[in-house]
């Protein structure tokens, strides 16, 4: 039906207001919200207004953190960045990068250090509350409040990148789960319904510094496009408690069952789990932060994967991506899973 009235607008749309009353139910915090294509869009546009409202230039990042393929976010970034041992990527000038400041995840000493001598110069603090692109990793207890007094008392916007926690740890993302609430908030994936899509919002008094209300520039001809708004109205209102309950239940089944199994084999692992979010690190050390998820053997990891991929099962290609769950899932899905994963490894010892 939304097809047959159109594919783009470049004007803003009553669908556009539909998928924004969805988010808002989850995410009351986000006051003011804009519509863009992408997580990256979302965290760069974000940045842009974070650096506007402080008047500063340098924000901080986490390492291991991943907020997209925007020049000054790719210092020691997750994802594929992390997958392939790069430090930062090849085309970024060093002028741009300068004013990234790159913090250990879970350290809040380290970013109190910072702060002490670069806190007039920090416009933001951007984090993914839940970190999921060095695998899960979910905050130590009292960081996201650490984050949220040290970044009020200095001056500096505080900005959750919940692109891959947003409606995945709680309904409200980890804002819900924690209690901590940022500044500024970024979505994308579940947003869309598969569909290219991103958000970012949060309090007014920022929020209306984008133009047409203020001197902050951006825009995109099919940011909040129809029909990535209807699949995503339609995704969010499928999102109940009964949903979360199957799913969570998922997800520690799996967590639980895998961990019993490298723990028979004796292999060295590390299962974090956080929401319908877990990761397998295949290491003896504690993974809080990305030194030890670095320390992960890749090797193995790699075996299993190509062992799974025999048998039907499909694990995220890189040791240091997010194993995620979803409402199709069933319970035999996960009993065929940790099968697999028996047979796999009885395959690759």
């Amino acid at each position: 039906e939304r097809i047959e009235c159109g594919t783009s607008f470049g004007a803003c749309h009553p669908g556009e207001l539909e998928l924004a009353r969805e988010i808002k139910k989850a995410y009351p915090q986000m006051e003011l919200m804009r519509f863009v294509n992408s997580g990256t869009e979302a965290t760069m546009s974000a940045l842009r207004l974070a650096r506007a409202y402080a008047g500063r230039p340098a924000i901080v990042k986490f390492e291991g953190c991943y907020h997209g393929h925007a020049d000054f976010l790719l210092a020691k970034a997750g994802s594929g960045v992390a997958t392939f041992g790069l430090p930062d990527s090849s085309g970024v000038p060093e002028d741009i990068a300068k004013h990234t400041i790159v913090a250990p995840y879970n350290d809040l000493d380290a970013l109190r250090e910072i702060f002490s001598k670069r806190g007039p110069e920090i416009a933001a603090v951007i984090v993914e509350p839940v970190a999921g692109n060095m695998g899960v990793i979910p905050p130590k207890e009292g960081f996201l409040e650490g984050l949220r007094e040290i970044t009020a008392s200095n001056g500096s916007v505080l900005i959750f990148d919940e692109v891959m926690s947003g409606f995945r740890v709680a309904h409200g993302g980890a804002i819900e789960r924690y209690g901590v609430t940022p500044d500024l908030i970024c979505l994308a994936k579940v947003i869309g319904g598969g569909m290219p899509v991103g958000a970012y919002g949060g309090k007014e008094e920022i929020m209306k510094m984008i133009a047409p209300l203020g001197p902050v520039y951006q825009a995109g001809t099919l940011s909040g496009n129809p029909i990535a708004m209807a699949c995503g109205t339609a995704t969010l209102r499928e999102l109940n408690a009964e949903v979360y309950k199957h799913i969570f239940s998922l997800t520690s089944s799996l967590a639980e069952g895998v961990s019993a199994l490298f723990e028979t084999y004796g292999i060295p692992a590390t299962v974090n789990a956080c929401g319908s979010m877990l990761s397998a690190f295949f290491t003896s050390e504690e993974v809080t932060s990305y030194t030890g998820a670095a320390t992960t053997n890749r090797e193995f990891y790699g075996k299993l994967f190509h062992a799974l991929l025999k048998r039907g099962v499909y694990l995220p290609p890189s040791a240091l991506e997010t194993w995620f769950l979803s409402a199709a899932h069933t319970a035999e899905d996960i009993a065929r899973t940790i099968e697999a994963i028996e047979d796999s490894i009885k395959e690759i010892r």
